[in-house]
């Protein structure tokens, strides 16, 4: 067992950064092997907007659970890459309706193959580890408990309840 095995919840975020980091690394590496430009981070956009014909960027934010600057971030990067623009909603002209351009769509065409072609690579992956199977499942059991519980609130009442002098003392 390796230090971070041994430490468990202390290096949980630690663990699941590493494990990010090195699966979005491997996803870069079969886009950059196949001759695409396309990076893994663009992929929550490009697949909503392979769904839907145009979303607003507050849409964008919310579906992907990112803050709206965040989400504006990537937008301006994907536009200075011609790859999607904006526009003002004729219903809303508060809000930025972003589209794939010409580019991105192309783009897109070359992507889903790949998309099609991870999501059996990982099938057949887990299919010889199963234990691995449980990691999703797990993951989005985790995320609700912590939409649901506060964590922090929780090591403090830990921490008051631990600190608390005794009774008898």
């Amino acid at each position: 067992m390796n230090l971070y095995q041994s430490l468990g919840y202390l290096v949980m975020g630690s663990r699941l950064r590493r494990l990010s980091e090195s699966f979005l690394s491997e996803i870069n590496r079969a886009y950059q092997n196949e001759g695409i430009d396309f990076d893994a981070s663009w992929f929550p956009v490009f697949y909503l907007l392979s769904k839907n014909d145009a979303l607003s960027i507050k849409e964008l934010s919310e579906q992907t659970e990112v803050s709206h600057p965040a989400a504006s971030q990537l937008i301006t990067n994907l536009k200075n890459k011609n790859l999607v623009t904006s526009a003002t909603c004729a219903d809303d002209g508060r809000r930025q309706l972003v589209t794939l351009t010409d580019k991105g769509r192309d783009l897109l065409s070359q992507i889903i193959p790949v998309w099609e072609a991870i999501l059996t690579s990982m099938d057949k992956l887990i299919a010889d580890n199963p234990a691995c199977d449980k990691l999703l499942p797990a993951v989005g059991a985790m995320e609700n408990l912590f939409k649901l519980n506060s964590l922090s609130e929780k090591i403090g009442h830990q921490l008051s309840v631990e600190l608390k002098p005794a009774a008898n003392e």
